[in-house]
């Protein structure tokens, strides 16, 4: 107990010290304005759930590039596009994803896209995502499986809706339906299979149930860690749990998906062997088997392709609709426009949706009122570079603020409300102003799709 303690005076004490070196090197520079801030934590006494309002209400008072210091580590957080310099200037640096203990332990020692350092593996990862599962020619290739996916949840809720006491309307549980769809979707675009609803093995659906529960799991102890603030105390110091949490989620979400990669391997020596394996159906996994990815990797971008795109879009179509069912003149509009473009004799396809205008407005509201991340994902100065004006020294976590940006009073005209027709006539300058999918190099891939947004 004794050595325990005395490790912690020692730690403690060194991290007073080096806060005292960090403060005599800040007074140098032109750092952004800062709050007060408290030996050894820095600022991290300020943060709190939610974190995104937490921000907004620092940059509200110090400015829309606001530096903080999170313990052993600085920050600039960016919570405006106001004459489009500070974006600008923050989307040309050289940037990294900051190494966490979540990225290490959950995502295979930081080496799918989303944590993986920029560099030949990263672009690799970035073009197989591009190419593979978001290319033109694989979203044409794929229609079909969108298709039945929509149609399955079309089935389901028509029978709910007949299930109904007294032929009166039907009380349904949207959100696990929407999950449902979008996680099918991706996982026969990744596998080949479907895991997940109706006409479903039930060891399937089993290992679905638990792969979700693991994703979301994952999710929450992939935020912010004190951890990866205070990294000294990390030796000590086990904070909630967390590190054995990841730990375990890890290992079971590792079982899981090495047997859809040992099963694919299967399937593939037993397409080897009759001849009946075809270039049009190769699946990502398949791709990646082909070109002699590792395992692990192979693991790392399911798992983070899986964990980015299931919640994200079942989210966004979530509040969309309940924005629509509490503000019923839009949701007429909206109708209006599909009975005139599509009619009422098939159900909406993909080629109609660049002739649905009201339908853009409101999807692009309900992404900037209520967007899935809050704060896109945090970056790092690879070198020291300036934003707005203020020096950032090399290894600063850089967060973007997406929640505030997107209600930012002096960008946006009544930024509270749900007005989908302020998008008409903007031709595509919202998109800088919304920024639904990130920015610069470590951007979604999506933004190479010839989407308008």
């Amino acid at each position: 107990m004794e050595d325990t303690w005395v490790y912690i005076l020692s730690a403690t004490s060194l991290l007073f010290l080096l806060y005292l070196f960090k403060l005599q090197r800040s007074s140098k520079r032109n750092l952004p304005p800062a709050p007060p801030s408290l030996p050894i934590i820095g600022h991290l006494h300020l943060i709190k759930e939610p974190v995104h309002r937490t921000l907004q209400s620092l940059s509200d008072r110090y400015g829309p590039v606001l530096s903080l210091s999170l313990g052993s580590r600085p920050a600039v957080v960016i919570s405006s596009v106001r004459g489009r310099g500070v974006l600008h200037q923050e989307r040309h640096r050289p940037r990294q994803p900051p190494r966490t203990l979540a990225g290490e332990i959950m995502a295979y020692g930081n080496t799918n896209i989303g944590t993986a350092p920029y560099g030949p593996h990263w672009r690799n990862l970035r073009r197989l995502t591009a190419v593979e599962i978001l290319s033109p020619h694989r979203l044409t290739g794929s229609l079909a499986i969108r298709q039945e996916e929509v149609r399955h949840l079309m089935r389901s809720l028509y029978e709910a809706a007949s299930s109904s006491q007294g032929g009166g309307f039907a009380r349904v549980e949207m959100s696990s339906r929407l999950q449902e769809m979008s996680f099918n979707i991706i996982m026969r675009m990744i596998s080949g299979k479907r895991y997940s609803g109706a006409a479903v093995d039930a060891g399937d659906a089993e290992v679905a149930r638990e792969y979700r529960e693991l994703i979301k799991e994952e999710f929450e102890l992939s935020g912010t860690d004190p951890g990866d603030f205070l990294p000294v105390l990390r030796k000590v110091v086990d904070f909630k749990g967390r590190e054995r949490r990841m730990v375990d989620a890890a290992n079971r979400s590792d079982v899981i998906l090495q047997g859809m990669i040992d099963e694919h391997r299967s399937r593939r020596k037993r397409s080897d062997a009759d001849g009946s394996r075809e270039e049009e159906s190769k699946t990502m996994i398949e791709t990646m088997l082909s070109e002699g990815y590792s395992d692990d990797i192979i693991k790392g971008q399911i798992n983070s392709i899986i964990g980015a795109g299931t919640d994200t879009s079942a989210v966004t179509i979530e509040w969309a609709m309940s924005l629509l069912l509490n503000h019923l003149d839009v949701m007429k509009k909206a109708q209006v426009e599909l009975d005139d473009i599509v009619g009422r004799d098939r159900l909406v396809d993909e080629a109609d949706t660049h002739k649905l205008p009201c339908l853009h407005n409101i999807i692009n509201e309900a992404l900037r009122l209520f967007p899935p991340a809050p704060l896109l994902v945090p970056h790092e100065s690879a070198e020291d570079c300036t934003i707005g004006g203020f020096d950032v020294p090399r290894g600063t976590m850089i967060p973007v603020n997406a929640w505030a940006i997107r209600r930012d009073p002096k960008v946006w005209d009544d930024p509270t409300n749900f007005k989908p027709e302020r998008y008409d006539g903007l031709e595509g300058d919202h998109a800088y102003r919304l920024l639904p999918f990130g920015m610069g190099r470590r951007s979604c891939p999506v933004l190479a799709l010839p989407i308008e947004w």
